[in-house]
């Protein structure tokens, strides 16, 4: 018997599962819903993890033999975390059905379809079919699903509260790649205060709009020089002044103006030494500019670089299954970021890898090769089994 990974992921795309914090999103409640009663009809222990009201993290087990690989008798723990957000972001703007998923000259579309329900669904067929062939892996192979990835990765901090594992892959649209490396995120605001004053009278006031107009010049040289910080993989750091918001109304000097910026962190850099050379550039610009005063408020979002060793062993058994596949055994670095982040502090060995590419992910039109996805489904068979 066999088990149809495309069918799956029909099945989980229909499921609007758009994330609660966003304006038209549910939560992730019906399809965890769904995917706790696949578990079930297969036979496969899972359970659920409360992680906000309505909305659990669900978690499958299929036991392995309990011992290291040539020795019997000797117990181990190994496991193998296989982890996918069940999340999608809004469908505002989309341009086709989101829930209804298509297959069109070989592409399914739908939402959520790359990101990530297609790895989702491989995992789920994987563990399933691996059961079915009577297989039993080495090591336990847990497979979480989890909520909120897309806005503040709440989900996988609280998996991350009791776990352990031996290794984990990570699901997210990497085009079949063995992905080793990724970028972090910093967000922070920095706010330019000055003196509200009738727009008649500005030598009254003390406008904030201009004062922050110099620091974001500087800012954008000092951004500018973010390419000398380079990762073999994941190339230079960047930094993005994504927001600004400024003034009460037209006649009035602004009293205060804001930006928010974005900055993409490298596994190795540290976020105090990251934010101390941006203080350094307020600094400059504040004894430039009279009367300026600004403030860097703590950060709003910070998620570190990952960063696997590329001998790590489930790099290496990754890398040998997809050069038996007839795919590229290099290892990758992609910008993004994922759940991975937060398994790979525990110490944990972590890749990411999936099917799709992330050009495809949040479009209005989102979409994912049939080929990856069955090809991605034998790839997760040859993981558990080899593991």
């Amino acid at each position: 018997m066999s088990i149809d990974p495309i069918r799956i992921l029909s099945d989980l795309v229909r499921i609007n599962s758009i994330n609660a914090f966003y304006q038209d999103g549910p939560g992730e409640g019906a399809l965890a819903n769904s995917i706790e009663a696949f578990w079930e009809s297969h036979g496969i222990q899972c359970w659920r993890q409360p992680v906000l009201p309505g909305r659990d993290n669900v978690i499958a087990r299929l036991p392995g033999r309990g011992v290291r690989r040539g020795v019997q008798g000797h117990p181990t723990d190994r496991r193998l975390l296989l982890e996918a957000h069940m999340d999608t972001v809004s469908v505002s703007g989309m341009t086709i059905e989101p829930f209804e998923p298509r297959i069109v000259e070989g592409r399914m579309y739908g939402r959520g379809s790359c990101d990530t329900k297609a790895g989702l669904a491989c995992m789920m067929a994987a563990m399933v079919q691996t059961k079915l062939d009577g297989l039993v892996p080495s090591g336990d192979i847990w497979m979480a699903s989890v909520v909120d990835e897309e806005f503040s990765c709440l989900g996988v901090l609280k998996l991350c509260e009791s776990l352990a594992a031996t290794a984990a892959i990570v699901a997210e649209p990497t085009e079949l790649k063995t992905v080793i490396a990724s970028k972090g995120v910093l967000r922070w605001r920095i706010v330019a205060i000055g003196k509200q004053a009738h727009s008649s009278k500005v030598h009254l006031g003390v406008n904030a709009i201009h004062h922050m107009a110099k620091l974001v010049s500087a800012i954008e040289v000092y951004h500018g020089a973010l390419g000398s910080i380079v990762h073999p993989l994941l190339g230079p750091a960047t930094g993005n002044i994504g927001l600004i918001e400024g003034g009460v109304q037209v006649n009035f000097v602004p009293d205060r103006c804001s930006i928010q910026i974005d900055r993409r962190l490298l596994p190795f850099e540290d976020v105090q030494e990251v934010l101390a050379g941006y203080q350094a550039v307020i600094d400059a610009v504040a004894d430039a500019v009279p009367g300026s005063r600004f403030e860097m408020e703590p950060p709003l979002l910070y998620d570190r670089g990952l960063e696997t060793a590329a001998e790590a062993p489930i790099a290496r058994l990754s890398c040998d299954i997809l050069r038996k596949m007839g795919y590229s055994d290099a290892v990758e670095g992609v910008a993004y970021g994922s759940d991975g982040t937060h398994i790979r502090e525990l110490g944990i060995d972590t890749i990411i890898f999936g099917p799709g590419s992330i050009d495809q992910a949040h479009t209005e039109n989102e979409n994912i090769a049939i080929d990856q996805v069955q090809a991605a489904f034998e790839y997760y068979r040859e993981i558990i089994k080899e593991f």
